[in-house]
């Protein structure tokens, strides 16, 4: 077995959006839809470990040299929507952040020699100089869900399948290791119109209620983000590496997009303490979570 093949998912979530064939100009969408009729296409694990495989030389390979054409497939009322990896973009917006972090210039370097992250960069600027409208399908945020993305779902978006625990060798939706057996899945998909329409009650009630703060400003963020897509898409939010972090109790008692409409509907009703309350908690339950990036 291969060092990539054996990684599990790291402990990120996703925020992704599926578009229909209509929403992607030629030759783009002929592409797409002969893709999305292949038999089989790859899944969130494949992704990872061809991401993993350009790490492995030296000096590594933070961005791919070409765009990947793979995507994920999903369906949404019978039709066929898309969401492109995009590797390439996202990688050169995940240096962007990894930079921003402040991590000490020896730890940094030891990572990505600053001859890797200066090529790196100047690639990047002349391809944004040509596509200077591109954004990413795909968002990620490692050891945790933000809480504002849980603004665009209800609980009846909710969709979990506990795992399944046997022996016998890895398998693709596994957790990587043998006899392990499948992964939980826990994920919450709504229509592009249900996500707006959440958003900006939400928001609504925000800027009605309190002075505008860090939860404002990120579903402000968000809703630009969501703008850009076609309206009749699909949006997803998937748990994914964040399943193999926490119990399949914790997973399977999730409820964090409802304990989100609990508080914004206190905070509707005038019920402010009830509201700081709800939020309180939910903050809290993920603030546990985010922590756990720092045990050994």
């Amino acid at each position: 077995m291969s060092v990539a093949s054996s990684v599990l998912v790291p402990y990120a979530s996703y925020l992704r959006v599926y578009e229909p064939l209509a929403a992607f100009p030629e030759p783009e969408r002929s592409h797409w839809a002969r893709y999305a009729r292949r038999p089989r296409t790859p899944g969130a694990q494949e992704e990872l470990r061809r991401s993993l495989a350009d790490l492995l030389p030296t000096p590594p390979v933070p961005v791919p040299v070409h765009e990947s054409g793979e995507a994920f497939v999903a369906h949404l009322d019978g039709v066929v929507v898309i969401c492109p990896w995009r590797t390439r973009l996202r990688g050169w917006l995940a240096l962007e952040e990894l930079v921003a972090e402040g991590y000490p210039g020896p730890v940094l370097d030891a990572m990505l020699p600053p001859v890797v992250r200066a090529q790196v960069t100047a690639d990047h600027e002349r391809w944004l100089a040509r596509n200077p409208d591109a954004r990413p399908w795909i968002r990620t945020a490692v050891w945790q869900v933000p809480v504002r993305w849980f603004a665009l779902f209800g609980d009846e978006d909710r969709q979990y399948e506990p795992g399944v625990r046997k022996g016998g060798a890895e398998d693709e939706a596994g957790t990587g290791g043998v006899g392990a057996g499948r992964a939980p899945v826990l994920r919450y998909r709504t229509t592009m119109a249900q996500a707006r329409r959440r958003l900006a009650r939400t928001l609504r009630a925000l800027r009605e209620s309190i002075d505008d703060g860090p939860m404002t400003e990120g579903l402000i963020e968000v809703g630009r983000w969501l703008e850009e897509f076609h309206p009749r898409a699909l949006v997803e939010l998937d748990f994914g590496g964040l399943v193999h972090v926490v119990p399949e109790e914790w997973l399977a008692e999730e409820r964090s997009a409802a304990q989100l409409a609990e508080g914004i509907a206190a905070l509707r009703a005038g019920d402010g303490e009830a509201a700081g309350e709800a939020y309180g908690r939910l903050a809290e339950r993920w603030r546990a979570i985010r922590d756990l990036r720092f045990a050994n």
